[in-house]
């Protein structure tokens, strides 16, 4: 089975759904599908340091970078218009059996359902929560637009919607589009553990043994919701703890979020390191004793299972998708959007560690039985077997994921 995946960018700073597709490219070919993937050589403001002239091995997979349109305009510039990208998808889509999309509102993926939709070439598509309220609200009549010219059809000729929660489905199902859908949550490469983390970050960060760390640690964009974690880290200021603050974004938006934390008095007790990888990122996840996301919208929350799996006590709010699973099962904190309400939480927290650990050991147990790559690798193909052998995909998916009803 030949599948290639289209994405916009896999550069890390575009977070989750950058991290995920090569997670799920790697996990699809230790099973034998040959998967690879076809993206532009987006960096944000920047562009990536790689060939855009052949195949290379990129995190372990097979991708094949275009270059981007890179005016000075930004919001030109984020639509990765690439003309390149759309000469080869016309050479090359037919050499594929399915075409697995990621991310709307944007030129390769736009063009690769196009291309794929005249060919008559399988594919589904993984919307990024797109299609959620929250985000359709944003430049909204810029996207009610987009969606009549081009998107809509685009999506309704798909064979699916691969959405990655049951909240990303009921907030697409709104739309009434044709296509079926199936829901196939975000797997995860666990991080190994690592010894004496909680003392080497805080050593590593020039904090006393016993400071309480709170961790955000997440793409900085509006609909984080920082400004009512700020809000509400403001009210707690009579406890002792450090904010760590990890992540990067726009630079209008980074100047905002620094405005924001001086005008809390949080700024001498916030730490900002930027956007983080690696050994550093797995220190942060081990090493402190609260994770907060206080998003609008999150079709998914790949920071916030990483979190979970790390063992580390999460605070999310309802936009957060995986929120009713940690309800559900009891592995995490919800709280609404609220400065109040979040700031009532963290003190809980604050007030009660031993709680706050035992939530976070029941909460890694949970994410190491159910989300793995492997396991829902395994359900991915069964989907993509599903459409080449033409059954209906939502029955199909329904059925073989009997087991992942609670996912």
């Amino acid at each position: 089975m030949k599948v290639l995946h289209v994405i916009p960018s896999v550069s890390p700073i575009r977070g989750g759904p950058s991290q995920a597709v090569l997670e799920m490219v790697r996990s699809l070919r230790a099973l034998g599908v040959e998967a690879a993937i076809a993206t532009t050589d987006d960096d944000g403001p920047n562009t990536l340091n790689v060939s855009t002239h052949e195949w290379i091995t990129y995190y372990d997979v097979p991708v094949r970078f275009f270059s981007r349109f890179s005016p000075d305009i930004g919001s030109i510039r984020e639509f990765a218009f690439s003309n390149t990208l759309t000469a080869w998808l016309r050479q090359n889509v037919e050499s594929y059996d399915l075409i697995h999309v990621h991310a709307i509102f944007s030129y390769p993926s736009t063009i690769a359902m196009t291309i794929a939709r005249k060919r008559q070439v399988p594919y589904i598509v993984r919307p990024l929560g797109q299609l959620c309220k929250w985000s359709l609200q944003q430049s909204a009549l810029k996207k009610q637009l987009y969606l009549k010219l081009l998107e809509r059809a685009n999506l309704n000729h798909s064979q699916g919607l691969h959405l990655t929660s049951e909240q990303e489905k009921d907030e697409a199902a709104k739309l009434h589009l044709s296509c079926a859908s199936f829901v196939v949550p975000h797997g995860l490469d666990f991080a190994p553990t690592l010894q004496n983390a909680r003392q080497r970050l805080r050593l590593q960060l020039g904090l006393p043994e016993d400071e309480k760390i709170i961790l955000f640690l997440s793409r900085l964009h509006p609909k984080k919701g920082l400004d009512y974690l700020i809000a509400a880290l403001s009210k707690l200021t009579m406890y002792p703890f450090t904010f760590v603050l990890a992540g990067s974004g726009e630079l209008d938006y980074e100047t905002e979020v620094r405005s924001l934390l001086k005008k809390s008095d949080l700024e001498t007790r916030t730490l900002l390191p930027g956007f983080v990888t690696g050994e550093t990122k797995d220190l942060l996840l081990q090493g402190a004793d609260l994770y907060a996301l206080t998003s609008h919208s999150e079709n998914f929350g790949v920071a916030v299972l990483e979190a979970l799996a790390a063992g580390l006590p999460a605070i999310v709010t309802p936009g957060v998708a995986l929120s009713e699973e940690m309800q559900r099962h009891q592995i995490g904190y919800i709280c609404e959007l609220n400065e109040s309400v979040i700031a009532t939480t963290l003190e809980n927290c604050l007030k009660n560690p031993e709680a706050a650990a035992s939530m976070g050991k029941r909460a890694q147990q949970f994410a190491l039985e159910h989300y793995t790559w492997e396991r829902n690798a395994d359900t991915l193909i069964a989907t993509y077997r599903a459409v080449l052998n033409g059954c209906a995909i939502r029955q199909y998916a329904e059925s073989d994921n009997a087991s992942y009803s609670h996912l």
